[in-house]
């Protein structure tokens, strides 16, 4: 299992909602497809950023680093870009360098 730490930031920084980070799991996992290999998903509210793990299936062990950084970044994209809730309280992620 391979765990991916990712941060999205707020667009107006400040006390996060209670439901803010099960909501945005449930996000998430709402676009979720079968490739993701996704696993759990955990999400921690701070003043100016929301962070998460992601917990995927290992698919090729000699490449699992990159395919994980990449699987994670394609859903946080995938969810963003579909969820306007998303949209509208963070900033898009950053494309992932190698």
């Amino acid at each position: 299992m391979d765990l991916v730490h990712a941060s999205l930031r707020r667009r107006e920084p400040g006390p996060a909602s209670p439901d803010e980070a099960h909501e945005t799991v449930g996000i998430l996992w709402a676009h979720a497809l079968p490739g993701d290999a996704l696993q759990h998903i955990t999400a921690r509210s701070e003043t100016d950023r929301l962070d998460l793990l992601l917990y995927l299936r290992t698919r090729d062990p000699a490449d699992a680093r990159p395919a994980a950084v990449h699987a994670a970044h394609t859903l946080i994209r995938r969810g963003h870009q579909a969820s306007p809730v998303l949209a509208r309280r963070y900033f898009a992620p950053e494309p992932v360098t190698d």
